[in-house]
């Protein structure tokens, strides 16, 4: 069974592969992340690891038995009690409730180790399989929005520690 883990320095090469091969799959739900991503990875990975250091963003990667990311969870713009929610799982493992799985995992960590109250997400309407995993982790629309020119949901989930 994959295992949630904080995000770690040594994460770094098996986090780069997971963006890297799924890279085209996730373009085809939410924006691409761009070359530069990939080109300034190491320095970006160094970055959000001192911005987790500082309570501002909780990063997690769902790791298997061989060390492989299979996805990622992460809460950011961490203040007043609340933060955002965003996730993605790579194309090889979707579809068996890995997603749900690991989004609970990160709702009880934001409740009992962030003190959060409150979490917020998005998605596009078109993404039926985002819109599941929030319905099943207890997320409630509250909104309209657009993303990436699409049009999409907003999410709250109020957490009980």
């Amino acid at each position: 069974m994959p295992e949630l883990q904080r995000l770690r320095s040594d994460h770094a090469s098996a986090l780069l592969a997971f963006e890297r091969e799924n890279r085209a799959f996730f373009a085809a739900s939410i924006l691409d992340r761009g070359d530069a991503y990939f080109a300034e990875f190491g320095a970006r990975h160094a970055a959000l690891l001192a911005e987790q250091a500082a309570g501002v963003i909780h990063f997690h990667v769902l790791v298997d038995g061989d060390g492989v990311v299979l996805g990622r969870v992460n809460l950011v713009d961490v203040a007043d009690g609340s933060a955002e929610l965003g996730y993605r799982i790579a194309e090889s493992a979707s579809g068996q409730g890995l997603a749900t799985t690991a989004v609970r995992q990160v709702c009880a960590l934001a409740a009992t180790e962030y003190a959060l109250t409150t979490l917020r997400a998005a998605t596009t309407l078109d993404n039926l399989a985002s819109r599941t995993v929030l319905a099943r982790t207890g997320f409630v629309p509250t909104g309209e929005t657009v993303l990436d020119g699409r049009p999409a949901l907003e999410y709250t989930l109020e957490l009980s520690g």
